[in-house]
């Protein structure tokens, strides 16, 4: 976690190999933030691959006083790159379980598929053998 921070985008960007999912975040209230995030979604697509799971959070949706990034925005955006969104709040704890919930379970789905395609043994299987069978 970098909260975006671009002093730490060229050591951030080492993390990415070998990763699995990402969560990226954008507050509702700062539109920078939200522009930072096509080109976090750049890197990730460059540095981890196509493969990798990401979700799209649009973060402090208990200020809406406060907001200047529409939800329609956060959403087309999600739309655009294939992938889930929610609008969170850290603070009240809202969509944070559900978001993570999301990027676990495609996670573990992909990686399932995976096995899939292996040649598995089940160690746990007991096979009854006769004096003529292997």
């Amino acid at each position: 976690d970098t909260a975006g921070q671009e002093r730490f985008h060229t050591l951030s960007t080492s993390y990415f190999r070998g990763a699995q999912g990402f969560v990226l975040v954008y507050d509702i209230t700062n539109l920078e933030s939200f522009q930072s995030i096509t080109s976090w979604m750049k890197d990730i697509h460059e540095k981890a691959g196509d493969e990798v799971d990401v979700v799209l959070l649009g973060n402090k949706c208990d200020k809406e006083s406060e907001r200047v990034v529409p939800k329609q925005k956060g959403e087309k955006l999600a739309w655009e790159h294939g992938i889930p969104f929610f609008e969170t709040s850290a603070r009240d704890n809202v969509n944070i379980e559900d978001a993570f919930s999301i990027l676990t379970k495609e996670i573990l789905e992909k990686k399932s598929c995976v096995l899939y395609d292996l040649d598995v043994v089940a160690l746990n299987e007991s096979k009854k053998r006769t004096c003529c069978a292997f």
